[in-house]
């Protein structure tokens, strides 16, 4: 080697470790912090029915929790849930192949976004429920039923509390995750998951700010949300000048069955009030209510969903209880003369010339909260949703009562009409006088007689259930009454009704 390969060798070397330390090793950490923080990975499910329970509407991205967050935030807060778990607030819990419960809960999905796994709910939440036969006996998972257990309201509050007290820090909530079986890595446990907490915090904290109007409402109960008022809060309404006869309107969940039926031959009014006649346009609605918003909801993995609901039919009556068929068919003619125009000809029959049409108000007579909480105001607003997509809403419309709706599957659809305000069918066809003033909601034992969730029984299982109060604002159980309504039949005359109605 001669002098100046000599000279120049340390200047060659010095330029490659120059090289590698501001190139290469930066390029490195671009390349894993980008595979690390970047992506967008929801758990995918191959089966419709699994994907229904358990797959992403793309709610993650803007209202995901960090998994762990979700896991043990039930046992950092435990004050302020009635019971122990996510159970306590009617969450249907599958059970693992050891008889242990699943870590998430019938109705909520995941994904991978930002390096982080994120949970939310999904469709499933709020329209799949439990049935037991009697007390004793195990729970049956109904896919598609009104998630008559569900306590949306307290779910949300439960979240606000928790937020807002000082054991929501890394201080409390990093032990609780090591204490369950969380094994974070040294990223998670001192940059991520420290972030998360004090992100999903602030967050939770502001969105808690735009939904105090629920606060000052009457409680909900189990198997109902006000939906609407809740949509208002997308567009900015100011919640406290509103008319004051918009609030306490909160609804029964609805059922997802057959929805094909309810778009061919005709398309139907959806909704309760009929406030739409296009499925595809009411089920983006509804996924708000899962945390999507225009840039975010996941619309590959909702068209699954979509395209199972389509044919999904409830599980017949004669599955859990035996029916009367002599009953039953002394009670067919007496549901044509006065059922089927308005609800169909069957279960699985909706042919009628009212059916998927709205009552006018004054014809039906039912509590106006409801309606009167969509206003023609957020009709306009919601048009102006996905301004710019192929998707735009353009059938919402204000009207002026209850659609008529397909009873599929009507036995599992207690408590009956739109708010849920009386207990059973047969209930239903006595007059508004003689109907339960109040009764207990969230119970899934179920009545084969009256055709309704036990409703006369202020606990079960250590679990309280809910005081319905028909007198409070948006609870009323007046209305669908009178001799058209079959209020006015004699008593065998709507027992063998009711036999009928358990074939649907």
């Amino acid at each position: 080697m001669n002098e100046n390969d000599t000279a120049k060798s340390p200047w060659k070397r010095r330029f490659i470790i120059l090289f590698i330390v501001t190139i290469v090793l930066p390029l490195l950490a671009v390349i894993w912090l980008v595979q690390r923080f970047g992506g967008d990975v929801p758990v995918d499910h191959a089966s419709p029915t699994e994907h229904f329970k358990y797959g992403s509407t793309g709610g993650e991205h803007e209202m995901g929790f960090p998994y762990w967050i979700w896991r043990v935030l039930p046992d950092v807060c435990p004050q302020y849930l009635p019971g122990k778990g996510y159970q306590s607030l009617g969450m249907v819990f599958e059970k693992n192949a050891d008889g242990s419960d699943r870590d998430l809960p019938v109705g909520t999905s995941q994904r991978r976004y930002q390096g982080i796994d994120r949970v939310f709910v999904n469709c499933a939440v709020c329209h799949t429920s439990t049935v037991r036969t009697a007390a004793a006996q195990p729970p049956t998972i109904v896919l598609g039923m009104p998630a008559a257990t569900f306590n949306m309201k307290g779910f949300e509050e439960f979240f606000f509390h928790c937020a807002a007290d000082p054991k929501f820090s890394k201080e409390f909530i990093l032990p609780e995750i090591e204490r369950q079986g969380g094994q974070l890595d040294l990223l998670d446990r001192y940059v991520v998951y420290p972030v998360a907490i004090a992100i999903m915090r602030d967050r939770v904290l502001a969105l808690a700010g735009r939904f105090d109007w629920v606060a000052r409402q009457h409680a909900w109960g189990p198997g109902r949300v006000d939906t609407f008022n809740s949509a208002k809060v997308i567009f900015n309404f100011p919640m406290a000048h509103l008319d004051p006869a918009e609030f306490d309107a909160p609804a029964d969940f609805p059922s997802l069955w057959r929805q094909r039926q309810r778009k061919e031959p005709h398309e139907m009014q959806l909704h309760w009030d009929g406030n739409n006649t296009t499925v595809e346009e009411r089920n983006k609605s509804a996924a708000f209510g899962t945390g999507t918003t225009p840039p975010t909801i996941d619309i590959e993995r909702i068209s699954r969903v979509e395209d199972w609901i389509l044919d999904a039919s409830p599980p017949s009556f004669s599955q859990f209880f035996p029916v009367d068929a002599e009953l039953a068919l002394r009670g067919a003619p007496i549901y044509k003369a006065y059922c089927a125009n308005c609800h169909g000809a069957s279960g699985s029959d909706f042919s009628g010339e009212l059916v998927g049409k709205v009552t006018p108000l004054a014809e039906i007579g039912t509590d106006r909260r409801r309606l009167d909480s969509y206003s023609y105001t957020l009709a306009v607003n919601q048009a102006t949703l996905y301004a710019g997509y192929p998707w735009r809403f353009t059938h919402f419309r204000k009207t002026h009562g209850y659609a008529n709706m397909p009873l599929d599957g009507v036995w599992l659809r207690a408590p009956y009409l739109h708010n849920g305000s009386v207990p059973s069918l047969r209930e239903l066809l006595e007059p508004a006088a003689a109907r339960p003033a109040s009764f207990y909601r969230g119970n899934d034992v179920y009545d084969p007689l009256k055709v309704g969730f036990v409703s006369d029984q202020p606990q079960g299982n250590g679990q309280p259930f809910f005081l319905f109060d028909t007198s409070a604002p948006g609870n009323g159980n007046g209305g669908h009454t009178g001799k058209a309504y079959g209020t006015e039949l004699s008593a065998d005359e709507k027992t063998a009704l009711v036999e009928f109605m358990k074939t649907f």
